[in-house]
């Protein structure tokens, strides 16, 4: 199942960086924001050095992924209270 096609913050063309989730807009892979932060980068600096990425495409994509995580972790039916 391919999550990342429903967040308006991301695009995909095969021609284009292998195929692989991008910022809208921009060459900037997804994951180079994920990579950034795990090495202890605040988003702000992501932003200064990606020109392009705008603030709200990455606070988009962090809001998507963190959906995406709690939605894959409660099993289908399962309500929390």
């Amino acid at each position: 199942m391919n999550t990342w096609s429903t967040c308006p913050a991301v695009e995909r063309d095969p021609q284009k960086l292998s195929g692989a989730w991008r910022f809208r807009g921009t060459r900037v892979p997804v994951s180079a924001l994920f990579e950034n932060l795990e090495d202890g980068a605040q988003l702000s600096d992501f932003v200064a050095w990606f020109p392009g990425v705008t603030i709200e495409q990455a606070r988009a994509v962090l809001e998507h992924a963190g959906s995406v995580a709690h939605s894959s972790f409660w099993p289908p039916g399962f309500h929390r209270l």
